[in-house]
C-alpha cells in the first residue's frame, strides 16, 4: 500500500506538470489580449506595450511557462492581472464555498442515491424498480443550470422558504444549510442517479452470487444477507462512481456557483476566463486537478479496506 501511495504521488508531479503545460498554452493561444482588457477603451499602444512588460507578457511564450513553473515550484502561483493579489490567497478566499458545496452535493447524492439502487435491485421490476430508473435517467438528463433556475422560482421565489443564492456560513449551521440546500440539490441530482444506476446494477450482479445463496441455505436472516454480505461487496463499483464524482463536482461547481451566486472557486474561475487572467485561471486549474487526483488515491486506499483481498503490490 505505502509502495501505491509513493508511486502515485510521483505520478501526480508529472500529471501536474502536464495540466500546467496544457492550461498555460490554451490560455495564451485563446483571442483576447489581458493587457487591452486592463487598460480599457481609452489606452494607447504605448499603454499596452507597458502593461505587457509590466505583467512579463513581452516575453517569449516558453519562457514565460519556464517563469511560471518555477513560481510554482518554490510554491508562488503568481498574481492575479486583475486585482494584484497573490493568487493562492485569491483561492484561498473561496476554496471553502466551493469545498462546502462539493461536500453538500455529494451527501445529497450519496443519501439518495444509495438507496434508491438497492431498493431497485431487491424489488427488480416493480413499479419501484421502474420509478428509480426513470428518475436516474431524468437526473442525469437535466442540465443543472436549468434544475437551479426551476428550484429558485420554486423554493425561493415562489414559496419564499429558502434563500435565492449565496453562501455565507458552514453549511452544518441552519443557515448555511438553507442556504447550500438549493445549490447541492442541484449539483448532486446527476451524481445520485450515477449512483442509483451502479447499486443497482452491482447489487443485482452480487444477489446472484453462490456466497449469497449459501448464506441463506445457511439460515441467515435477510436483512443480514442484504446489509453484511452483498452490500459490503456491491459497494466496490459504487465507490469508484462516488470517487470520481466527488472530482467531478469540483469542476461542476462552475455554472451552480455562477447561478446561485456562490463566491466559490468555479465563479472565481468563470470572472477569469472572462478577463484573460491567465495566473488565475492556471492557479484555480491546477487545483482542480490536484484535488481531483487526491480524490482517486483516497479511494484506491478505502478499495483495499472494503475488501482486504484487494492487493496493490
Amino acid at each position: 500500500m505505502v509502495t501505491m501511495i509513493i508511486k502515485r504521488l510521483i505520478q501526480l508531479i508529472f500529471l501536474l506538470i502536464g495540466i500546467t503545460f496544457i492550461v498555460f498554452m490554451a490560455m495564451h493561444i485563446a483571442p483576447g489580449d489581458p493587457a487591452s482588457i486592463i487598460g480599457g477603451p481609452t489606452a494607447t499602444q504605448s499603454d499596452i506595450l507597458a502593461i505587457h512588460h509590466r505583467l512579463g507578457l513581452d516575453k517569449p511564450i516558453i519562457i514565460q511557462y519556464l517563469d511560471y513553473l518555477n513560481g510554482i515550484l518554490h510554491g508562488d502561483l503568481g498574481f492575479s492581472f486583475q486585482t494584484n493579489r497573490s493568487v493562492a490567497q485569491e483561492i484561498w478566499t473561496r476554496l471553502p464555498n466551493t469545498i462546502d458545496l462539493a461536500i453538500a452535493s455529494m451527501i445529497v447524492a450519496i443519501i439518495i442515491g444509495v438507496p434508491a439502487g438497492i431498493i431497485s435491485a431487491l424489488k427488480q421490476n416493480s413499479w419501484l424498480d421502474f420509478s428509480s430508473t426513470t428518475l436516474s435517467l431524468a437526473g442525469i438528463s437535466i442540465p443543472n443550470f436549468w434544475l437551479g433556475a426551476l428550484l429558485i422560482l420554486v423554493f425561493a421565489v415562489n414559496l419564499q422558504w429558502l434563500p435565492v443564492g449565496g453562501l455565507d456560513t458552514p453549511f452544518w449551521t441552519f443557515k448555511g444549510f438553507k442556504e447550500i440546500l438549493l445549490p447541492a440539490i442541484t449539483l448532486g441530482t446527476g451524481s445520485a442517479a450515477m449512483i442509483a444506476r451502479m447499486s443497482r446494477s452491482s447489487m443485482l450482479e452480487i444477489i446472484r452470487a453462490d456466497f449469497v445463496r449459501t448464506a441463506r441455505a445457511k439460515g441467515v436472516k435477510e436483512h443480514m444477507v442484504i446489509w453484511v454480505h452483498c452490500l459490503r461487496n456491491a459497494l466496490i463499483p459504487v465507490v469508484t462512481v462516488i470517487g470520481l464524482n466527488f472530482g467531478g463536482l469540483l469542476g461542476g461547481t462552475i455554472i451552480t456557483e455562477q447561478v446561485f451566486a456562490i463566491n466559490g472557486v468555479g465563479r472565481l474561475m468563470v470572472e477569469s476566463i472572462a478577463s484573460r487572467d491567465f495566473p488565475m485561471v492556471q492557479g484555480g486549474v491546477l487545483l482542480i486537478a490536484f484535488i481531483f487526483v487526491i480524490v482517486n488515491l483516497v479511494v484506491d486506499i478505502v478499495y483495499a479496506l472494503i475488501d482486504p483481498r484487494i492487493s496493490y503490490q
